[in-house]
């Protein structure tokens, strides 16, 4: 076995930031020595610590990941808090019936995941297109008792939950096309394109799932999509376009959603 001295001082020469931290955690993933060289190669060659470790650690959850897939980000965490704060409200004012919650675009189920552990009793549906993402959520969602789905946004949920959901959380790409070769080496190399990629202006996903929203969300139901800043003001837009009353929402640590809730007939 080698010694984590070793391992950081390879890390450290790979550019690995936080070398002493991944070298605890490479050791701590396996004490077989042919596997551990195999992870540690796969990590100073570029790939996410997350797909080298086979988990990635999300609202204090550790959360099965697959190479390929996109990665969760801690921001996303504010999403996940303010859907599982709504996601009760509506539980409360229901009298104690499970609200309907949707995780699209769910990647490996990390939101939903969240929202479930926090929430409490939800009927909890995820989709995504990527086929990796899918195998991880359902994996990671399995406990929660939720059901998992492929495919093109609405495209891939029943038609039972037509005017029906409670709650849609959604952390679609937003990335501009233009500025994905900006992004860090190790989600532009490692992380599927279509987790990426939001087109020109970046919001091409967020005006299809604005777009639709309102004919599956019940009334008083809200959309939550995570957005970066300076793409708030036009995501809330693409909201009202699509009947929904948005508003725009910042942390402490700049992370942004918007919320947009159909409102019910005067």
């Amino acid at each position: 076995m080698p010694a984590e001295a070793d391992l950081v001082r390879r890390l450290r020469a790979a550019g690995c930031v936080f070398a002493e931290d991944e070298a605890s955690l490479l050791l701590e993933t396996t004490d077989d020595t042919h596997l551990l060289e195999a992870l540690v190669v796969r990590r100073v060659a570029g790939e996410p610590l997350e797909q080298v470790l086979g988990w990635a650690e999300f609202g204090g959850m550790r959360l099965t990941v697959e190479p390929g897939v996109f990665v969760p980000r801690h921001r996303t965490e504010y999403l996940a808090e303010v859907a599982a704060r709504l996601a009760g409200e509506r539980r409360v004012a229901a009298g104690g019936a499970r609200p309907v919650v949707v995780d699209l675009c769910c990647g490996i189920g990390a939101i939903g995941a969240m929202i479930a552990d926090i929430a409490g009793p939800v009927d909890l549906v995820a989709a995504d297109l990527d086929p990796a993402a899918v195998r991880a959520a359902r994996r990671n969602l399995e406990s929660r008792r939720a059901r998992v789905f492929e495919g093109d946004l609405f495209d891939a949920l029943p038609d039972d939950l037509r005017a029906r959901i409670d709650v849609l959380a959604v952390n679609a790409p937003y990335v501009p096309t233009d500025e994905i070769a900006l992004m860090p080496p190790e989600a532009r190399d490692h992380e599927a394109r279509i987790a990426l990629d939001g087109g020109g202006d970046g919001l091409d996903v967020h005006r299809r799932v604005a777009a639709s929203a309102a004919r599956w969300l019940a009334p008083g139901g809200v959309l939550i999509i995570e957005t970066s800043g300076r793409q708030a003001a036009t995501a809330a837009a693409l909201m009202r376009q699509g009947g929904l009353v948005p508003s725009i929402m910042h942390d402490d640590d700049d992370a942004t959603i918007v919320v947009g809730e159909l409102r019910s007939a005067a």
